[in-house]
């Protein structure tokens, strides 16, 4: 059984939640930000990037960065941009991109259903990362972005979230980045909040899909609190959002190479794969990637007998890693290798092309993306994909849902 808990949200005045929601501040530089929150005072960028109001030359990592970002906070609540409600409540978040719908139930998880491995992670985290997002946590004394978690699908909580769907409107309902359109609905009666709370104890476990770093750090400013003697219901509970795992759909991770490839480059691919020059720039099955060398497009097919059991080693990014990464170019750590980059696939194979003819770079691997089922078979299995494995899309918008702490 898992826990899930209503919360007194912290959300946007509801003429401002399109001006205010802005993508995750992971996935945007600090120029980025400060480009998209331009000419927007309400841009949560203000929050969650908040180094944008500061001097340029700045740390992002500065304390003085922290204390904006509360400041900012007070003066979004002062201001009645954002506004945290009277009684605490589930939300429902739906996501529409080209035609696919996803819808998550808004909820607050509990740090032992973490701490006892029922919210199961599959990827490691970096410590200085956690840092910054606990710096931020601890100022503003509020989870400031959501945890995008999964779960293997109950009829009884999608029928519950189908029907408040079609009984309810929507608090917000616009389109914003990527043309992605975001509805939110508030499940504000007890009887409906009562049986979801319920219907979730019968669920095994929650996934992380995406926010391993946020995830880390919000349980340790929530133990950290404990030790302080701060600690209050808000504290044992971070901001989570929960789709059911069937709606979710993993974008490929692509990888580019700038170090050029030996001379018995193609020979050396053939002993572990098929290789055909075919033009074709996106991998049609697991097994396949596809490669760019500036001249052409060529299909590496997995030879069967190369294909471990092992929930982990099986992946098509684990392979080329292995095979491809490690064997030939001797890069053993991605996460540090200046040699080897990595591109979302909503950047699209033209992207790949460009990068690999401007001459920076030499070679591109289009990658089949990783499924669902295998990122829960991986956590199941209490192992780590390799770094970069999976691209979510669309992305959560940050500044639609808080979650106070309620310590100052």
């Amino acid at each position: 059984m898992v826990q899930v808990h209503p919360f007194k949200g912290i959300r946007p005045a509801k003429e401002l939640a399109d001006k205010v929601a802005a993508l995750p501040y992971d996935v945007v530089n600090s120029q980025e930000a400060k480009d998209f929150a331009a000419d927007n005072p309400y841009s949560y960028f203000h929050i969650d990037k908040a180094e944008i109001d500061l001097p340029a030359d700045l740390s992002p990592y500065d304390e003085q960065v922290y204390q904006k970002a509360a400041d900012n906070l007070a003066m979004f609540l002062e201001k009645g941009w954002l506004f945290k409600e009277d009684a605490a409540y589930f939300y429902l978040y739906e996501l529409v991109m080209d035609g696919r719908s996803q819808t998550g139930i808004v909820a607050c998880t509990a740090i032992s259903d973490y701490i006892d491995e029922k919210i199961k992670k599959h990827e490691f985290t970096r410590h200085e990362k956690e840092i910054d997002r606990m710096n931020h946590i601890r100022t503003c004394d509020a989870n400031t972005s959501p945890i995008f978690l999964s779960y293997r699908p109950q009829a009884a909580i999608q029928t519950i979230i189908k029907d408040w769907q079609t009984t309810h409107a929507p608090v917000y309902d616009f389109t914003s980045y990527h043309e992605v359109t975001h509805r939110v609905w508030v499940i504000d009666q007890s009887e409906a909040i009562e049986k979801l709370t319920t219907l979730f104890t019968e669920v095994d476990a929650l996934y992380i899909a995406d926010g391993h770093h946020r995830t880390e750090s919000a349980v340790k400013i929530g133990l950290e609190k404990r030790e302080s003697g701060e600690q209050n219901p808000e504290t044992e509970q971070f901001l989570s959002i929960i789709f059911p795992e069937d709606e979710l759909a993993i974008w490929e991770y692509n990888r580019v190479l700038k170090t050029a490839p030996p001379a018995d480059f193609m020979d050396r691919l053939s002993e572990n794969y098929q290789v055909v020059k075919s033009g074709i720039k996106k991998p049609e099955k697991a097994g396949d990637c596809q490669l760019y060398d500036g001249t052409a497009w060529y299909t590496l097919t997995i030879k069967p007998d190369k294909v471990p059991n092992d929930p982990v080693e099986k992946l098509d990014v684990a392979l080329l890693q292995k095979y491809v990464l490690e064997d030939i170019f001797g890069i053993d750590d991605i996460r540090t290798d200046k040699r080897i980059d990595f591109v979302g696939g909503i950047r699209g194979t033209e992207e790949l092309e460009k990068l690999v003819d401007s001459g920076e770079w030499k070679l591109a691997f289009s990658m089949y993306p990783t499924q669902m089922t295998d990122l829960l078979d991986v956590a199941d299995a209490k192992k780590i994909m390799p770094p970069k494995s999976t691209w979510f899309e669309p992305k959560l918008l940050s500044g639609l849902f808080l979650h106070d702490l309620e310590t100052k």
